[in-house]
């Protein structure tokens, strides 16, 4: 079956759709293998082709008859793009299977992204010996199979890789042999779904709530926010009592229906105790300040905050941080064993490990993902972990004092200030003192 005129005509789309849906079975059109190039040639120019950039990837969109083609690009590698979706008539094509997607050779693994990486990914036929510099741009999880450990660059242990990427980094899991764990703190997540059962916080899970998102699978943000703010072996505050709100992120353009789910929480705090009050609140959303609303989003975060609960997002507007990306034969717990990662900001930003790290993964209950971007995404949760850890010492401490207290006393290195989790709690007992002998006065 040769390249294909697709132009014009109403049987075109039944075509085009026939020879896409042949394609996908005969093995020539295949999930993150086949590039934009390759189905070009292979049913022609298209009718229209778009461009939609992201924060990470580039989505082009060609248009035939009948027939829809998603292709995903790396925004931070020139690489060429690869086919991520194709929707013939109203249905999927099936290139997206349960099975591994199985790579041929060295130009499969080349034309991989950075942000999907070797997810589900098999490299069993592959000899790796000489691959180190793609490796290190590519994350992986716990689907991906790799070949014979002869086949791979020398030192390179995934398995090891994955499990020294659960340390959060920073003497935090130090501070948790001190008994600073989260315990007795309500933290609250509002993000996409997210496997419910995975071993990283099933046992935290104090409430859970669906709102607009019933039947919507697991998606990838959910399961990691979760594993970075009270993951068991991933988490900064581990024994702290998880309240998650599921909401379709995608489709909110606004900040009413944040503000929304805010305003719950603080109606379910004024009869809460102990865990159950909600002290943080995590949202991996940087838009707030952009949109129409946002008068509006600062009255609800004042009353937050005069109810005693901080709201960490990715909003610059809010908070001037950036993240930063573990090189991986450092100490996790030294501050200058990082650089600066994809999301940086100015030199004065506050920043926040995030790449080169464990999260768990929305696979199942026993996945994880090795991630070598991490965005802001990740770097809110750490950041209300660490609040989670403030509240446990200090449950009447202000939450604008939190904020101050993690700029007065990040770590200045080359990249930049860098957050100091043992001296910011260390700020915050002093704070609990001072205030204290205020009050015998």
């Amino acid at each position: 079956m040769g390249r294909a005129d697709l132009s014009g005509e109403a049987t075109e789309g039944t075509r085009a759709a026939d020879l896409v849906r042949a394609a996908a079975r005969e093995g020539r059109i295949v999930f993150r293998r086949t590039t934009l190039d390759e189905l070009k040639a292979l049913l022609g120019p298209p009718v229209r082709e778009s461009t939609q950039r992201e924060d990470v990837l580039e989505r082009i969109r060609l248009t035939y008859p009948g027939v829809e083609v998603m292709f995903v690009r790396d925004r931070g590698r020139t690489t060429s793009p690869i086919v991520f979706e194709v929707i013939a008539g109203d249905q999927g094509v099936g290139i997206r299977p349960d099975r591994l997607v199985a790579l041929r050779d060295r130009q499969d693994l080349e034309r991989l992204d950075s942000f999907f990486g070797l997810e589900g990914v098999s490299l069993a036929a592959l000899d790796l010996r000489d691959e180190a510099d793609v490796l290190a741009r590519l994350g992986f999880n716990s689907e991906t199979r790799w070949p014979d450990g002869s086949q791979l660059p020398p030192g390179f242990d995934p398995q090891a890789v994955l499990q020294q990427g659960k340390n959060p980094g920073l003497g935090v899991r130090g501070l948790h042999a001190r008994g600073l764990d989260g315990r007795g703190t309500g933290l609250a997540i509002i993000d996409q779904p997210l496997v419910q059962d995975h071993r990283e916080y099933a046992d935290r899970m104090a409430r859970h709530e669906e709102l607009d998102v019933e039947g919507t699978p697991p998606q990838m943000h959910g399961p990691a926010v979760a594993s970075v703010a009270v993951g068991r072996t991933c988490g900064v505050a581990p024994r702290a009592a998880l309240h998650y709100y599921a909401v379709p992120m995608w489709s909110w353009r606004s900040c009413e229906p944040y503000r929304k789910v805010i305003e719950s929480i603080l109606a379910h705090n004024r009869s809460a105790t102990g865990d159950q009050r909600i002290r943080v609140v995590s949202i991996s959303q940087g838009m707030f300040s952009q949109w129409e609303d946002y008068a509006e989003w600062q009255e609800t975060l004042a009353k937050a905050a005069a109810q005693g609960v901080l709201v960490v997002t990715c909003d610059r507007d809010w908070l001037d941080y950036g993240t930063l990306q573990r090189k991986e034969s450092a100490d996790p717990d030294d501050p200058t064993g990082y650089v600066r990662g994809r999301f940086g900001g100015p030199h004065d930003a506050l920043y926040v490990p995030a790449a080169n790290r464990t999260i768990a993964g929305r696979e199942g209950p026993e996945a994880y993902t090795y991630d070598r971007i991490g965005g802001m995404s990740w770097a809110a949760p750490y950041l209300a972990g660490l609040a989670a850890l403030a509240f446990q010492i200090n449950p009447e401490l202000d939450p604008a004092l939190i904020v101050r207290l993690w700029q007065e006393g990040a770590t200045k290195t080359d990249v930049g200030p860098v957050i100091n989790p043992t001296a910011f709690l260390a700020a915050v007992r002093t704070a609990q003192a001072s205030a204290g002998a205020a009050h015998q006065v």
